[in-house]
């Protein structure tokens, strides 16, 4: 596993890993850019608020110069009774007078209901389940149409060619003209389909001054629990005061008037309650100073809308057109642009609603915290978000002032879409230039990294492969001609070995010049012995002299051990190789030094190979000698020495081990160099020992493009040598 493991760990810890997760630093960069872009758009925001705000101040002094437009809202009550006091929406769709209530669906948000509150009269207690009725009122501009949804749990329609109206049920339409003066209508049915409009002059049982009327048009349609009538009522017709009444009538018989229901007591045009119709003049000249970039709403003092101009889908604010025209991109880049980088910056970024839906679209009062603020004197701007898409929508209310009066308010609205579009794009811009600067600055770094590891690593394999394991210089290093510190470096570290090649040359030179100089000496001194030995007859001078011989013999082993070593090397450049069985060489030796060291027991193992090789075969049994002899003087005694030749794929593999001493540790490879010996007191004798024995046989191995190694058993009791020579 650690196998595996180390070289994943050597390149997570290399200098291109490093430079590349210290290249992830630029990635701060877009963080950094994205949260200066959302100050901008804040910036942007504020300056769309004070600009709206001047928008709404200038069409407040636009509509302050037209105090026509405003002349009902002067006389507009200063708290509105609900129920009593209409109010007539604008109409988006047509209304048809069928009976159907279809046309009113997307009004029924607008409906006011009519029950306990608003009985005039009634003959017996009131039941609210049985009589009650909702109206809605809307304006196109021309005609004010009405609806009264009435239930009813007894109807009685007008009997056919019956001249009185009040027999039956029957609903009466009570207004003032724009004049001031006061009018009643009678609205009855004999059957469903168009109602029967007459103008009361005096009373409603006063058949001969209650004429039919053609002003207002209606269609009276019988229901499964009432009635649904339908009224338009011209524009023109209608002024400051409408109250709409419906008569009950349950007996069929005597056809009396059971109950009373209405939105105001009619008796009088002041007990009326008031009608505000949205103002077509005031929308012409809103729509007239409206540029389209924002939705204009003109409410009165209790924020019913009068008019409005504009619509939020293209009330994007002035920085749209920034982007609006903007050459959308083309060619590969577009493609990239459009259909691989914003598809992955759009999960973080928020696109603007396409189509905004605001429940606000058709409203009819507005009741915004800045409408009120601007009701009571006060500019206001406010935020608010749709339900649907949450597109941010901002509002700023400005009053409107006829004769020093607040009368009203306007309102104008933008949507945040061109901001956000302008932020978007903005982000993009700066997302692909912080990409194109973060992938540049990661290859040019990766580059960089690569570049300098790849000097490093040239420069680590150059020093592991000038030195070999036992510490001698087999090339010199190239120094390197960069600058900088890695040049350094090389330069240094190519003085160091030419200064270990020269120190290694001068110990490997050292013992055969020692041997060459001490040789003729050491000759002298042994002749001068020898003659003084037959010159004297002193018994005590001779043990000396036969002590001093020892010593010169002893010396001259010395000498003679030191050269070997040179002497085989040399023998090398002249030595021919041929082919031979190792086999039989190992198995040859092995019985040899059987007769050498008769005290001692080998063991022996061969497996069955081929084990032809080419080189030197008295090489090889060198090479064993060596190995034998170290087995030898360190094994424990009574213990066997075990010689095993095994075949390893193109190779063959001899191990000699012996029980005995374990190595030192980490002083394996160095026992395979010149004169390093390690042996204990016990191991000490009277013969020299050089430490030369393994690094010949490290030397022979070489030879022979083998390689030697020495090691402590598994089992940790002895040692075992192991060398691999090639087969031919």
């Amino acid at each position: 596993m650690k196998r595996y493991l180390e070289p994943v760990w050597r390149w997570v810890a290399g200098i291109r890993t490093k430079v590349v997760l210290l290249s992830g630093l630029l990635l701060l960069l877009p963080f950094i850019g994205y949260n200066y872009v959302w100050e901008l758009e804040n910036v942007l925001r504020q300056g769309q608020e004070q600009t709206l705000m001047g928008s709404a101040r200038a069409f407040s002094m636009s509509l302050n110069q037209q105090p026509s437009l405003f002349e009902r809202q002067l006389t507009t009550k200063p708290r509105l009774e609900k129920g009593k006091d209409l109010y007539a929406i604008a109409l988006q769709t047509p209304i048809d007078l069928d009976g159907s209530t279809l046309d009113w669906d997307r009004y029924k948000v607008h409906r006011t209901h009519y029950g306990d509150g608003n009985v005039i009269f009634s003959r017996s207690p009131y039941e609210p389940d049985d009589l009650h009725f909702d109206l809605i009122l809307a304006s196109d501009g021309d005609e004010i149409f009405a609806l009264i949804d009435v239930v009813d749990s007894s109807p009685v329609l007008k009997r056919d060619n019956f001249q009185r109206i009040d027999r039956n049920d029957h609903l009466v339409l009570t207004l003032t003209t724009p004049n001031g003066e006061l009018k009643r209508y009678a609205i009855s049915a004999s059957q469903s389909g168009p109602a029967d409009v007459s103008l009361i002059e005096t009373t409603i049982t006063d058949a001969e001054h209650t004429f039919p009327s053609e002003a207002i048009r209606g269609w009276w349609q019988e229901t499964d629990q009432g009635y649904v009538i339908e009224l338009a009522i011209p524009d023109w017709l209608v002024g400051e005061k409408l109250g709409i009444t419906y008569y009950n009538v349950n007996d069929p018989f005597n056809r009396d008037v059971e109950t009373i229901l209405a939105t105001s007591n009619s008796r009088s045009a002041e007990t009326l309650g008031t009608l505000l119709v949205p103002s077509p003049s005031l929308e012409r000249a809103l729509q007239s100073i409206n540029d389209g970039k924002s939705r204009v709403w003109v409410v009165d003092k209790h924020g019913r809308v009068l008019a409005k101009a504009g619509d939020l889908q293209s009330a994007n604010g002035v920085w749209e057109t920034t982007i609006k025209y903007q050459d959308p991109p083309s060619g590969i880049m577009g493609w990239i642009q459009t259909e691989i980088l914003n598809p992955i910056y759009y999960q973080l970024l928020e696109r603007p609603p396409e189509n905004i839906i605001d429940a606000m679209q058709h409203a009819a009062v507005f009741r915004g915290v800045e409408v009120q603020q601007a009701l009571i004197g006060r500019p206001y701007a406010n935020w608010r978000t749709t339900q649907e898409q949450g597109a941010m929508i901002l509002s700023a209310a400005y009053p409107i002032k006829v004769n020093g009066n607040i009368v009203g308010a306007v309102v104008v609205e933008e949507t945040t879409n061109g901001i956000t579009t302008l932020r978007n794009k903005a982000l993009e811009q700066l997302f692909n230039v912080l990409l194109a600067v973060i992938c540049t600055g990661v290859v040019v770094l990766l580059l960089f990294g690569s570049h300098i590891s790849k000097r490093v690593r040239k420069l680590r394999d150059d020093a592991e492969s000038a030195i070999d394991p036992q510490g001698r210089v087999r090339h010199q290093l190239e120094p390197a001609e960069s600058k900088d510190e890695i040049g350094d470096l090389s330069r240094t570290m190519s003085t160091m070995v030419t200064r270990l090649s020269d120190y290694n040359s001068y110990l490997e030179k050292m013992s055969s010049s020692l041997s060459h100089e001490l040789r003729t000496p050491v000759a002298v001194v042994r002749s001068s012995l020898e003659n003084l030995a037959f010159v004297t007859t002193d018994s005590d001078q001779s043990r000396y002299i036969d002590r001093a011989q020892e010593g010169v013999a002893r010396l001259a082993t010395i000498l003679s051990s030191m050269t070997e070593a040179t002497r085989l090397e040399q023998s090398f450049d002249h030595s021919e190789k041929t082919h031979f069985p190792l086999d039989k060489v190992v198995a040859g030796c092995v019985q040899g030094y059987e007769y050498a060291y008769p005290t001692q027991a080998f063991s022996l193992k061969i497996s069955e190979g081929c084990y032809d090789m080419v080189g030197v075969p008295e090489y090889v049994a060198q090479l064993l000698d060596k190995l034998i002899a170290n087995a030898v003087e360190f094994h424990t005694p009574s213990s066997a020495i075990d010689v095993q030749l095994i075949p390893d794929e193109q190779q063959a593999r001899i191990t000699v081990s012996n029980l005995g001493p374990k190595l030192p540790e980490n002083m394996g490879n160095q026992l395979l160099a010149s004169m390093v010996s390690v042996r204990d007191e016990k191991q000490k004798s009277d013969k020299p020992h050089l430490g030369l024995g393994l690094y010949i046989a490290r030397l022979v191995a070489e030879f022979h493009e083998g390689e030697l190694a020495i090691a402590n058993s598994p089992s940790g009791d002895g040692v075992i040598v192991t060398v691999w020579l090639p087969m031919a």
